[in-house]
């Protein structure tokens, strides 16, 4: 069974992760200053959602293929990274020429709740959340209980974390009602998603 002591340094891990800056906590708080809280609500569900069955999948068997399936990783860290590259166009392009309609970013589409839990499995920080989580504290000697375990903490602890990003850019949005300020943000955190790649672009040079 999981000690207090492993459980601790496990709820920890998963806060500071989870809350720390990435593409999904990027996106979050883009998606909750161009479309507010309530229709960002399914993308924050999705991320808790789709991250906690990605660590239970993983935990279960695809850490195995991996390792077993000579440069599968390499090849899911540059799908990624070329998902992402395009994730950061769409959100430097998003029309803001009707930003003080709310209504009418209607066609500027946020995330489903499918979308954003697919969206983990190209996303490089979540493998390696969902990785290193399996390895340190789900032992092979603790079965799918310890997966599970690990599951359950993250689950709890990633929808609040990773929900600020979303409530602060809500909290934000009046201020970029402005159509040239809104652009300029989208094109910052655009950069910022881009910019979010260099550890794994560095990780790929080294090897």
């Amino acid at each position: 069974m999981m000690t207090t002591e492993i459980f601790a340094a496990l709820a920890i891990f998963a806060l500071v992760s989870s809350i720390t800056p990435g593409p999904n906590n990027l996106m979050l708080m883009t998606s909750g200053i161009n479309f507010g809280l309530r229709r960002t609500a399914p993308h924050m569900l999705g991320v808790a959602g789709g991250f906690t069955v990605m660590i239970i999948l993983i935990g279960l068997g695809i850490m195995q293929v991996i390792e077993a399936v000579p440069g599968s990783m390499t090849f899911i860290t540059i799908l990624s990274g070329l998902y992402l590259l395009y994730m950061a166009w769409k959100i430097a392009t998003t029309d803001t020429s009707l930003a003080r309609d709310y209504a009418a970013t209607a066609k500027s589409k946020p995330f489903t709740f499918l979308q954003a839990a697919l969206f983990q499995w190209v996303n490089p920080k979540a493998w390696t959340m969902a990785l290193t989580a399996i390895s340190a504290y789900a032992p092979k000697s603790q079965g799918w209980i310890g997966v599970l375990m690990v599951a359950a903490v993250f689950g709890a602890i990633n929808l609040p974390a990773t929900g600020t990003w979303a409530v602060m850019g809500a909290k934000m949005r009046r201020f970029f009602g402005d159509p040239v300020r809104l652009k300029t943000f989208n094109i910052i955190a655009a950069i910022l998603l881009v910019a979010s790649l260099y550890p794994m672009v560095a990780g790929l040079l080294a090897k």
